[in-house]
Order: structure tokens, then C-alpha cells, then sequence
């Protein structure tokens, strides 16, 4: 038989703390974006972006244009549903007076179609990385590959999709987005960094790129690469919207475990070896290696 008092117990010391502890709830508050969701629309972009490759519509030259309106019309309606749930976390709902009920849901519509317009550029910039791979890894013999198989490029697709909401503003799913890509492929690329084209992680798991993080073009890393910031005091506030990350320029290749941290610049064509620490600007075409 359940303790029925052991559970009437637990759940008026749980409720209590949710009183002691109400910074750490969302109760009787406007719901908030939804990982799952958030997720499932990732998964529907990459097969806007990757046709054939996601999703599990059977695509065929025939119904081809008619799949991608249905995709795009489920998205849409989707997207504009959890932006604006990000836009009303923001806003408070109704405990800000200057927070329109309309104005919010227009301003959801609106971010979403232009989201949405941006989708071709996103896949110039994934053919390039898909590209990167091929010609950089020997041990690939197919696009196909890449797209199916590497962990990098799927960090870095789930990226570049996450960016442009985060260009535009958007709260909360930009972060959600390369979180679940964080989770799928051990890479943690924050919405924030800029990256240009052809860029490549090769093996990928662990690597870290900060949001401040500015990429060049034709950059290569490998497995366990942070590109990070130096550690904050506890008013590490102070530092928000400052530039806290490396910038690598164009035809960068930084080796396994290397960390790269601070506001510095990795020039053109540098190479650093595997496992160094970097902490100061490292001229172009320079090597840096480190040994025990």
C-alpha cells in the first residue's frame, strides 16, 4: 500500500520551498517556449535546409514543391507560436503596461517570415561546411556522409539556423535550439558566434565556441577545441554584450583539446597544436605548439 502520509509530507515541504525558493519556479506566469517543441522545429528546419536527408516524408520530383509548402506552412505556424512565448517571457504579459497583447503576436508573425526568407541563405552557407568536410577529411568519400555521419556539421547546421534568430532578437529559442544540437553531438556552439564559410570540426566531440567568438573563413578544428572566455568575478554581468572571445581569421587550423580564451586574435593561416593554451594574439602563419 503507498504511504500516503510520506507523500502529503514530501509535497508540503516541496510546496514550501517553492515559496522560499520562488526565483527557481514558473508559476502563474505566461508559459514558456518549450524545449520538446523547440526540438521537433529544429529537426523540421534541418529538413527545409536538408531535404531528404531529415524528415520523414518520402521526397520525390513530383511532389517535391508541394512537401515544402506543407513544411514551411507547419513551421510557420509552430515558430510563431513558441517565439512568442519567448516574446512574452520578456515582456511579463500583462505586468508591464506597454506590453499589447497584439502588438506581441504581430511582432511573432512578422520575426517568423523573415526567419523564414533567410532559409536559402543558411544553405549557401551549409553546402560550404558540407563542402569543407568533404575536401578535408580523406577518410570521407561522400557529401552524403558528412551530412549523415559527422557530429560537427550538425552542430554547426543547428548553429547557423540558431543564429539568425539570435541576429534578430529573438529570446530564449535561439539558445534552446544549439542546446538540443549541444545535446545530439557533444558540440556546444552558443547562437552568438559569427562563423564564416567553410568551417569544419573534425570529430567534434567536446569543442566549445563562446558567444563572442568571431570565425573566419576555411577554419579547421578538431575534437575538444574551446574557444572561450576567461573566468568572470561574481559580477560577471558587468561583461555582458562585451567582446569576451577569440577571433580566428580566414585558414585557421587549432588541433585537438586546444584552449583559446580572451578577447584575442588567431591570425590568418596560424596553426596551434594540440592541448596548447592561448591566451595572448598569435600572429598570422604563425605555429604555436605546446610540449611537456
Amino acid at each position: 500500500m503507498p504511504n500516503n502520509k510520506l507523500v502529503s509530507d514530501a509535497a508540503s515541504n516541496l510546496v514550501e520551498s517553492y515559496k522560499e525558493d520562488g526565483n527557481i519556479n514558473h508559476i502563474d506566469g505566461l508559459n514558456l517556449p518549450s524545449s520538446d517543441d523547440i526540438a521537433s522545429l529544429t529537426e523540421a528546419l534541418l529538413a527545409l535546409v536538408l531535404p531528404g536527408f531529415f524528415g520523414s516524408e518520402r521526397l520525390t520530383k513530383a511532389n517535391f514543391a508541394a512537401v515544402t509548402v506543407y513544411r514551411l506552412e507547419e513551421v510557420k505556424s509552430k515558430l510563431t507560436e513558441q517565439i512568442l512565448r519567448g516574446i512574452n517571457y520578456v515582456c511579463r504579459g500583462d505586468e508591464r503596461p506597454d506590453c499589447d497583447k497584439s502588438r506581441c503576436e504581430a511582432k511573432a508573425a512578422s520575426l517568423t517570415e523573415v526567419f523564414l526568407l533567410t532559409l536559402p541563405k543558411v544553405r549557401s552557407l551549409i553546402r560550404t561546411d558540407i563542402e569543407a568536410a568533404y575536401d578535408g577529411d580523406p577518410a570521407c568519400f561522400a557529401k552524403e556522409e558528412v551530412i549523415l555521419c559527422y557530429p560537427g556539421f550538425l552542430a554547426i547546421a543547428i548553429q547557423r539556423l540558431a543564429h539568425e534568430l539570435h541576429s534578430m532578437g529573438v529570446p530564449l529559442i535561439p539558445r534552446i535550439m544549439t542546446e538540443y544540437g549541444h545535446r545530439r553531438t557533444g558540440v556546444d556552439i552558443h547562437p552568438g558566434a559569427k562563423i564564416g564559410e567553410r568551417f569544419f570540426i573534425d570529430h567534434a566531440t567536446g569543442g566549445v565556441i563562446g558567444e563572442t567568438t568571431v570565425i573566419g573563413r576555411n577554419v579547421k578544428l578538431y575534437q575538444g577545441v574551446t574557444l572561450g572566455a576567461k573566468s568572470f568575478p561574481p559580477n560577471a554581468r558587468e561583461a555582458r554584450n562585451s567582446k569576451r572571445h577569440p577571433t580566428i581569421e580566414d585558414d585557421v587550423i587549432i588541433y585537438a583539446n586546444a584552449t583559446i580564451l580572451g578577447d584575442i586574435t588567431i591570425g590568418k593561416g596560424a596553426t596551434i597544436g594540440g592541448n596548447s593554451w592561448v591566451t595572448d594574439n598569435v600572429p598570422p602563419g604563425t605555429l604555436v605548439t605546446f610540449r611537456s
